[in-house]
């Protein structure tokens, strides 16, 4: 079985646990990337492309293609439509409800998981908020402000670099004062349960800089990803993310067809109070995973083996073809 990806974002754990796993991995990447991921022994082959469309026929020459953040944001929605029926491992219908930030905050709120306030009108800012531009570009453009005024001239200023075309592309959200964590978690068909594959913190210019100065006025904070910081929660904690992950995945069955599949992360807030507050999702595998290519001290828990996010996908496929399921992971 020939498994593919694109040359980004967390294409090199992908592969190497594909190898692992006794399967084929290929590489699909920008012709002037080629030189960095040939150093990499474990990819068996590496083609480039010149434009995005070629990269679209590329990817589909594979039997297997892995979905990650920057083929979801960099081929667009459109493109990866015309990635050939049953090729993708995960749940190609959810692709157009991560791109959508309302979208996928209504698809939170479905699966009655605790989630910010949320602003349709500028006027109606009442508090202190953030304000995500759609896509996954990692947090490119988005911004703090602290009224309504604040919030119509940031609006402004990204539609004038071109950002948005209209303001009602942006989601105004309450900003949760708490800790960051990432709940990474994998929905195995094979086995048909839930697992958790890691814990992250994202870290983040400037906004992360912005604490060592003593004086930081006049300095607008942004929120690009530039990294990603390991974490292990308090115990406590886990029965309720985990309770949070079983009803994204039962809402996703019931609506996104044909159901759940692999890799998931639910990004949330920790406030004072213990409580769980999840202000985004990502249906694939996320960047932050990359911190665990031997495998987490979650990941552990399950496998006694060094086990990446890359790589239980890896095993997914390969049992699932050894089951006859291979369709069932597939979309």
């Amino acid at each position: 079985m020939r498994v593919a990806t694109l040359g980004s974002h967390s294409s090199l754990q992908i592969l190497h646990g594909v190898k692992a796993e006794g399967l084929e991995p290929m590489l699909v990447v920008e012709k002037k990337r080629r030189d960095f991921y040939s150093r990499f022994d474990f990819i068996d082959s590496i083609l480039t492309y010149e434009d995005l469309d070629s990269a679209v026929t590329l990817l589909n020459s594979s039997d297997v293609i892995v979905p990650h953040g920057s083929l979801i944001e960099y081929l667009g929605i459109e493109r990866a439509s015309k990635l050939k029926s049953k090729s993708i491992f995960g749940t190609r219908n959810l692709f157009s409800w991560e791109s959508d930030q309302k979208k996928k905050m209504s698809l939170l709120k479905m699966a009655g998981v605790k989630i910010p306030e949320q602003f349709e009108d500028p006027e109606d800012v009442d508090r202190r908020v953030i304000v995500k531009l759609p896509g996954a570009k990692g947090g490119k453009g988005y911004f703090v402000a602290e009224s309504k005024g604040k919030v119509k001239e940031g609006l402004a200023e990204v539609m004038r670099k071109g950002l948005i075309k209209d303001p009602s592309e942006a989601l105004i959200q309450e900003y949760v004062i708490g800790v960051p964590m990432y709940f990474q978690f994998f929905r195995s068909v094979v086995k048909d349960r839930i697992e958790i594959t890691g814990i992250d913190v994202r870290y983040e210019t400037n906004v992360d800089s912005l604490r060592r100065l003593v004086d930081p006025k006049g300095v607008e904070p942004s929120f690009v990803v530039v990294g990603n910081i390991p974490l292990v929660a308090r115990e406590s904690l886990l029965p309720n993310a985990f309770a949070y992950a079983e009803s994204f995945v039962r809402v996703v069955d019931d609506l996104v067809r044909p159901k759940m599949i692999g890799p998931f992360c639910l990004e949330t807030v920790v406030t004072d109070e213990l409580d769980i507050v999840t202000f985004e999702f990502s249906g694939r595998i996320v960047a932050g995973t990359n911190l665990y290519i031997d495998g987490s001290p979650y990941s552990w828990l399950y496998w006694r083996e060094p086990m990446s996010v890359g790589r239980r996908i890896a095993r997914e496929l390969r049992e699932a073809k050894e089951k006859g399921k291979l369709e069932e992971v597939l979309t």
